[in-house]
């Protein structure tokens, strides 16, 4: 089968399709056939080594396909034939995939493979920020970072399914559109000192803060990192919560205590969806409430660009360009010419090779 095989750390260059042995599933893991893979930072993270792990790798941990194969002792999980999705879990850029039974979860009828692929791993990371992190209360303002993009866009329902309203930060007139049709109550653009410059920008704060009567906001959900720290502190009304849930514009430098009293005494977290999603019942009630906004169109699905995997690097360079609205997937669509994959006859039958 074909997979996307990082051997060396390094730019998008380092993703190249590779031919690789069929995987076979062992006890209490499913072999999956897969449809969708979303293109997430975590995937840029490890590519580069800014998250360290062995090599060689299969980047991807948001996937969703086919049932082909069951391990044993599998229980009541899913059996083949039944479409399932998962998040953190590695190896999704790839024809084939194994996994443990019990960190997958079902796609209800009402949602294609792609679409879960697309809100599964943003969607729970917004539910649990939203609801675990900084709950969000009703009359609540909060600011988002990075408004237009996948995480931004299901930051936005997410807070209003809760009663809050969105302050939303963007780079662009198009990503404004965007964010202001995803129900974002106010959308500002960076100031005159630019994202990426690191600092306070102080056009955006003074915006902020007339906005809230000179309060500041409830709760900042921050997924830029490094470019935006300085504002999201200088913006929390007293005792507000600064959710520092990525580093998409690099790594905060580290945090004298002493700024978080300065600031009004607020608190500043760097939470995981990994300690959100730590137990089979958590992952399961959390995923089934995502998917169940999305069915009933309370929380849209935002896929707006697909590649197939030999085109991997060119949707890592689309990501990190930070140009794009939405979430981009990877496809295991085979290339016009391409050998079809082989599906053993134990494969077709559902059973361990």
């Amino acid at each position: 089968m074909r997979a996307v095989l990082v051997r060396e750390h390094g730019g998008p260059e380092v993703l190249r399709v590779t031919e690789v042995p069929d995987p076979r599933p062992g006890p209490g893991e499913l072999l999956v056939a897969v449809e969708a893979a979303g293109v997430n930072f975590i995937d840029v993270y490890r590519r580069s080594g800014v998250y360290p792990g062995g090599l060689p790798l299969v980047p991807g941990v948001e996937t969703a396909g086919t049932v082909l194969a069951v391990g044993e002792g599998t229980g009541e999980g899913p059996r083949a034939g039944e479409r399932v999705a998962w998040a953190n879990q590695p190896g999704g850029y790839a024809e084939q995939a194994v996994v443990p039974a019990h960190r997958v979860v079902r796609v209800p009828d009402g949602l294609t493979s792609q679409d879960a692929a697309a809100v599964l791993l943003q969607g729970m990371t917004a539910h649990y920020l939203t609801h675990d992190t900084y709950p969000v209360r009703p009359g609540d303002t909060v600011l988002v970072h990075a408004a237009a993009g996948g995480m931004g866009l299901l930051l936005t329902r997410f807070v209003q399914l809760c009663g809050g309203r969105v302050i939303g930060t963007v780079s662009s007139a198009a990503k404004e559109r965007t964010a202001r049709a995803a129900g974002a109550w106010q959308v500002l653009r960076y100031g005159g000192r630019g994202e990426g410059s690191g600092g306070v920008d102080g056009e955006l704060a003074a915006a902020i803060r007339e906005l809230t009567d000179g309060e500041g906001v409830a709760a900042v959900y921050d997924g830029v990192g490094a470019p935006t720290f300085d504002t999201s502190l200088s913006v929390l009304r007293p005792c507000g919560t600064l959710a520092l849930f990525g580093q998409a514009g690099g790594a905060v430098a580290p945090v004298d205590p002493q700024r978080l009293n300065a600031a009004g005494s607020v608190f500043l977290t760097r939470p995981n969806l990994d300690h959100h999603i730590r137990t089979t019942k958590q992952l399961t009630a959390r995923a089934e409430a995502v998917f169940r906004h999305a069915v009933e169109g309370r929380c849209p699905v935002h896929p707006v660009g697909s590649y197939p995997l030999e085109r991997a690097a060119e949707a890592h360079r689309a990501l990190e360009s930070r140009t794009t609205t939405g979430k981009l997937l990877l496809t295991t669509e085979r290339a016009p010419g391409a050998p079809t994959p082989r599906m053993s006859q134990t494969h077709r039958n559902g059973e361990t090779p």
